[in-house]
């Protein structure tokens, strides 16, 4: 069956959604989730920029911008959301099943589907991350969304958008083959082990712990030169390309500042995998369609 179509029912009787219904119920599920993730990837974003640690970066915000401070930012998350989001998460299980990866096959058809998915879904959202990631670092007055889009048309045209996207690119194939290939493959071990449905929330629940911690191991390099080729300012170029970058951060500050940001990384990977996952999967139930 196609791909765009709804599939047919599975054993349970319920029928898979098509490719679009699934990216819009995975758009809804990562909007919703990143109203309450998005301070944390604040002070993530602004440790990495400024190599200042996790106290210090919480007391200035609060002090210097208020609490309104840690939601800068939020409308460039929701369309990022919106975007690339709803197609790493929605689009995950058609894509899957187009390859066959169903529930026995092997993890690395599963941690494929995710690598696609993220992808695509990356090259998408690229302009609203480079803007939300300059919103967040932004320390100063909040600067209104369409100056900020105009400074970066002005200083650096359309390619100004697409800064970083190597490193996004990379960075959304390793986060999502871990996110979803991990979460498939530990519902199975978690009802195995249990004796729990695939579709108890407490699988589900402890799927995207597992899922999100794993992420955090493997993606953090890839974020911080992400974080650091998007935040460079929009009339100067201070790398040139994700090699430079990489070999200039590990020269100033060894292979371990790749991680740095593990724990603020872990604390939104953590809530922000079991949120999305969790709202995807009661959706995809809501609506009479097959879970994950």
């Amino acid at each position: 069956s196609s791909i765009m179509a709804a599939s047919p029912a599975t054993s349970e009787g319920k029928k898979k959604p098509s490719l679009l219904t699934s990216i819009a119920l995975g758009g809804a599920s990562c909007v919703f989730t990143v109203n309450f993730t998005h301070p944390i990837e604040l002070v993530k974003t602004r440790m990495q920029v400024s190599g200042d640690g996790l106290v210090s970066v919480v007391s200035s915000t609060l002090k210097n911008e208020g609490v309104t401070g840690f939601w800068k930012g939020i409308a460039f998350a929701w369309g990022r959301e919106g975007s690339y989001a709803s197609i790493k998460l929605g689009a995950y299980a058609p894509v899957r099943d187009a390859l066959g990866a169903g529930k026995d096959a092997p993890f690395y058809l599963k941690f494929l589907a995710g690598a696609i998915t993220g992808g695509v879904g990356s090259i998408v959202g690229n302009p609203f991350d480079v803007m939300k990631t300059l919103a967040q670092a932004n320390k100063g007055k909040a600067v209104p969304l369409g100056t900020l889009v105009g400074n970066m048309y002005h200083d650096q045209g359309i390619a100004g958008f697409y800064r970083g996207l190597g490193a996004n690119i990379g960075r959304a194939c390793v986060l999502n083959a871990t996110k979803m290939g991990v979460y498939d493959i530990s519902k199975g071990q978690v009802a195995d082990a249990t004796g729990w449905d695939r579709k108890d929330p407490r699988t589900v629940f402890m799927s995207s712990v597992m899922s999100g911690f794993c992420m955090t191991i493997t993606v953090s390099p890839w974020d911080m030169i992400r974080t650091k080729l998007m935040n460079q300012p929009t009339d100067a170029k201070l790398y040139d390309g994700f090699v430079d970058c990489l070999v200039k951060t590990v020269q100033e500050g060894g292979v371990l500042s790749l991680w740095r940001g593990f724990i603020p990384i872990w604390a939104r990977f953590a809530p922000t995998a079991t949120i999305q996952l969790l709202t995807i999967e009661t959706l995809y139930s809501t609506f009479g369609y097959a879970q994950i």
